[in-house]
């Protein structure tokens, strides 16, 4: 099993690597869009839908995510079109910061076509833009965007392995836990300093310590709430994994769950302030 998740991850990393850095713009929206549909049959599992809305769930995800990518350009957004992302990015802002807490809190449940489509469309295509539009600032950035959930996660697992002792959730995900939450801010606290030293090189002062680090610890907690809702999906729905597409790390929303929390907020971060 342990062997099987290597071989996955590292033919994942160079199949992201050639993408981020070698593919032309309109291919790189194009497979943004694809993984957007594969997230979104995913979520029909998840959230119960017969086969037939799934996949036209799926579709309608991907061709959402293709026509607002084309529409919003494949170079950098300006005007009412920033405006219209930025409005995007903070609607996803606002369920993972206010509505998912008390999602998780009292554990509701997904049921219908309408409901599930709603928060499918708020879960899955702001991060999918977000991919897409990352890019036009350079690959390293979007790189830079994916490591934060990355450090997060392993820094989580060795130091919950290490030191973990009390649960975080465990009616939700009875292996994640508080010592673990601790890790993952102490990795990303430290990656992300020197990831934006690395890139930017800005003119470090308190009150910009202060608030980048308060934003990386942000971050790190909308990564764990994002980790923990799709574990409540799939609790209910009575899953080990969303999927069987990557071999040894279940499906694609077992690889994204915590970038679909993130990796809007860091969109919207790059278009107020590396315009």
């Amino acid at each position: 099993m342990l062997k099987t998740r290597i071989i996955t991850a590292l033919l994942l990393l160079g199949a992201l690597l050639g993408a981020v850095f070698y593919l032309p713009a309109p291919a790189w929206l194009l497979l943004c869009a694809v993984l957007c549909g594969a997230a979104g049959w995913e979520w029909g599992a998840l959230t119960r839908l017969p086969r037939s809305q799934r996949v036209a769930f799926a579709l309608f995800l991907s061709g959402l995510c293709l026509l607002a990518g084309l529409a919003s350009g494949l170079q950098r957004a300006h005007g009412a079109m920033s405006a219209a992302l930025s409005g995007v990015y903070l609607l996803s802002a606002v369920f993972w910061l206010f509505v998912v807490p008390l999602w998780l809190r009292y554990g509701w449940r997904l049921s219908g076509l309408g409901a599930a489509a709603a928060v499918g469309l708020i879960v899955l295509l702001p991060p999918a833009l977000a991919l897409a539009h990352l890019r036009q600032w350079g690959p390293w950035l979007v790189l830079a965007a994916l490591a934060v959930c990355w450090v997060a996660d392993i820094a989580a697992y060795f130091s919950g392995r290490a030191f973990g002792r009390r649960k975080l959730a465990p009616n939700i995900s009875p292996g994640k836990t508080w010592e673990g939450v601790v890790g993952a801010v102490v990795g990303v606290l430290v990656y992300g300093f020197a990831a934006v030293t690395g890139l930017f090189k800005p003119a470090w002062t308190s009150a910009v310590v202060l608030l980048f680090g308060f934003a990386l610890v942000a971050l790190t907690g909308l990564s764990v709430v994002g980790d923990l809702f799709e574990s409540l999906l799939k609790r209910h729905a009575g899953l080990k994994d969303s999927g069987t597409l990557l071999p040894g790390h279940g499906g694609v929303l077992d690889r994204i769950d915590s970038l679909t929390s993130t990796l809007p907020l860091l969109a919207l971060a790059a278009l107020w302030f590396l315009r």
